[in-house]
């Protein structure tokens, strides 16, 4: 992907970068892999905001995409690359031999026509390809790793992201994280060959606030900026937080104060923390 700069004819476009798409083969999506997304506002189960300025935005469908990779040992074709609005990165149609389809998370240099397989034990470790960890020669990048066997990759799945696997140690593998944190993964595990495409996708410049609210995203107002009634550090006269730490509407502190639990059941899992 490349990011095209818009000629300066109005004020919102002046700085404003697009990407040229350049990579993308059809606009249509296979309907047999949408469902309906309805918006939530930052809203849980309860109308309570539990995401702030959420809210708004272009109607989308979501896209069903295959974490698991469990079509084991069935050669696919790519027949599509696609913009999916629900994620930073492209997606691939994959048309198997056995007239299945599903959608991929693209991976840097691949091409439609190219072909890709899930295997159950060996392959060759193309791009694309899926296997388990420890059968994935070491120093490999791979994106889309699973944390549990057979749960579905939940690690390395942004445009651009990719994890290093640096080595297999008894019942688990060693994995680099793209934080810097070490971490041990069940040998197990399956993971995609290669790097997630599309990392340019950071670059971009939005170039007015109208396009963050087509995407969602509504107006962040600083704390410190807002009446008492709406946020610990709101009122005072001038810019005065009061004396009081910097924390979210709630009251849970912003800097410095840790939020993972201790009880956590992976920490146990890593070696090396990302701080």
């Amino acid at each position: 992907m490349a990011l095209r700069k818009l000629k300066p004819t109005t004020n919102g476009v002046r700085h404003a970068t697009v990407p040229d798409f350049a990579e993308i083969t059809t606009t249509t999506p296979e309907k047999s892999l949408l469902v309906k997304k309805s918006s939530t506002g930052g809203r849980n189960n309860r109308g309570r905001i539990t995401v702030r300025h959420r809210g708004g935005g272009h109607r989308r469908h979501y896209r069903l995409i295959d974490f698991k990779r469990n079509k084991l040992d069935v050669t696919g074709k790519v027949a599509t690359i696609e913009y999916d609005p629900n994620r930073n990165c492209r997606i691939s149609l994959i048309h198997y031999a056995d007239g299945e389809k599903r959608y991929l998370l693209t991976p840097r240099g691949i091409n439609v026509g190219d072909e890709i397989v899930s295997a159950s034990e060996t392959c060759e470790p193309s791009i694309g390809n899926s296997m388990k960890l420890k059968n994935i020669p070491q120093g490999m990048e791979i994106h889309n790793v699973e944390m549990q066997p057979g749960r579905g990759g939940q690690i390395a799945r942004a445009a651009g992201a990719f994890v290093r696997l640096m080595a297999v140690d008894g019942e688990y593998a060693i994995v680099l994280l793209p934080s810097g944190e070490l971490r041990r993964i069940h040998k197990e595990c399956r993971a995609t060959i290669g790097q997630i495409g599309n990392a340019e996708f950071s670059l971009r410049s939005y170039g007015k606030a109208g396009r963050r609210r087509w995407l969602g995203r509504r107006p962040h107002v600083r704390g410190n900026a807002m009446n008492p009634v709406a946020h610990p550090l709101g009122g005072g006269e001038g810019h005065s937080n009061g004396g009081r730490q910097h924390c979210s509407p709630t009251g849970v502190l912003s800097k410095g104060f840790k939020t993972r639990k201790k009880s956590k059941p992976s920490t146990k899992f890593i070696i090396r923390r990302r701080k």
